[in-house]
């Protein structure tokens, strides 16, 4: 089995890459810079918001399996890029699909569902609140009716909060180790009391590996655990496992009015995958 990971030298990409090639499959890692890939995958330095090439799915080595997880300013959820990058992610895609692709996973994110409490599945209704959100799902929704009408596996890979390689992940541990770096010892903070679906990022690449590698389960898939937790006690956790001398100021920030008190994945699917 060959893979062809884009945006493989992002955050997440990186981990998942090492963690195919721990499976003994053959990985065609792309990014437009590539340094911190493993170096025992395949590397190839491209650019999918700029193509001409019609036979771009030879170009980038026939592969079996295409997981697209390119995307920038993923952390800045209403950058100009996110709906002005979305046509090219298009035509990037049907182009793989029309040179001879038959298996398509793609990364998702709960930000396509927009506000809800509870757990959300496969068929939770989508109304986003961010243009990451509006991008992602209408990259979704187009990929479903363009894989249907080619014949074509299509795996939505959903995924919610992430941690872990925090230097690299742009979040609020991220700014944690920071903050210990610059000698600070309080850190503003809410209340902490919204509840979140977390996983790491190196057991996240695992899931997605699992995943990609199958084709019996099919579809929108969650990536995550399905037990939220209190960002409180997440946050508190990860001080403590660091050993940052911190203490969280809580209430500093008011709780946003439009974060869910708890949202999380529905773990089925993945779990199902997960036993084989």
């Amino acid at each position: 089995m060959r893979i062809l990971v884009t945006g493989a030298n992002g955050y997440i990409g990186r981990h998942i890459v090492t963690s195919l090639l721990d499976k003994g499959i053959e990985v065609i890692a792309c990014d437009i810079n590539t340094p911190d890939i493993d170096s025992r995958a395949e590397k190839k330095e491209f650019n999918l918001f700029n193509i001409s090439s019609e036979n771009i799915f030879e170009e980038l080595g026939s592969p079996d399996v295409c997981l697209h997880m390119a995307w920038r300013n993923g952390f800045v959820h209403n950058a100009d890029t996110q709906m002005g990058d979305l046509s090219a992610h298009y035509n990037f895609l049907i182009k793989m699909i029309n040179g001879g692709l038959k298996h398509l996973a793609v990364m998702g994110t709960m930000h396509e569902v927009g506000y809800w409490e509870g757990a959300i599945d496969e068929n939770t209704p989508c109304n986003p609140t961010s243009m990451y959100g509006i991008a992602k799902d209408a990259l979704r929704r187009s990929m479903i009716q363009y894989c249907n009408q080619n014949g074509v596996i299509l795996q939505w890979l959903r995924c919610f909060y992430i941690l872990g390689d925090d230097k690299k992940n742009n979040s609020i541990f991220c700014k944690l180790l920071n903050a210990a770096e610059e000698g600070k010892t309080t850190f503003p903070f809410t209340t902490g009391k919204n509840k979140y679906d977390f996983i790491k990022v190196n057991e996240l690449a695992s899931l997605i590996s699992a995943t990609i590698t199958q084709t019996d389960i099919t579809g929108i898939i969650n990536c995550c655990t399905g037990t939220p937790i209190s960002l409180a006690e997440q946050v508190e956790s990860f001080i403590k496992e660091h050993n940052l001398n911190i203490q969280l100021d809580y209430g500093a920030f008011p709780d946003r009015p439009y974060d869910s008190p708890c949202i999380y994945g529905d773990a089925t699917k993945i779990n199902e995958i997960m036993k084989r």
